[in-house]
């Protein structure tokens, strides 16, 4: 994915967003994601939490990992909580449902299986 406004990448260029700039799509209520140029086969994102909110649904990761790192705010995984400076890993087959009391910023990304 190439950053808004932004050229191709080419093999030795430099690419720099301001993750506040990158447009954003709405998960559900109160949550909001931004896709980061990155190389694949990995997807990097950003994740914000606004307080009180819930990922819509069970995520589930049936073909791919998933990594993030808790930024701002905390993030509760079922009974354990995840404050500024964590990083969470889910392996391939996992699940979860992140939700957030006080609001977060989480930057993440999603590994293929293997």
């Amino acid at each position: 994915m190439n950053a808004p406004d932004q050229a191709p990448r080419t093999p030795g260029s430099v690419l720099a967003v301001h993750v506040d700039d990158v447009p954003t799509t709405e998960i559900g209520p109160g949550i909001l994601l931004r896709e980061l140029p990155g190389p694949a086969p990995f997807t990097f994102w950003v994740v914000d939490f606004a307080p009180g909110s819930r990922w819509p649904g069970v995520d589930v990761h049936e073909t791919v990992g998933e990594g993030y790192f808790v930024a701002e705010g905390e993030v509760i995984e079922g009974d354990l909580r995840h404050g500024p400076g964590t990083y969470v890993l889910l392996e391939q087959g996992s699940s979860h449902r992140p939700r957030s009391e006080t609001g977060a910023r989480v930057f993440g990304y999603n590994h293929p299986a293997g």
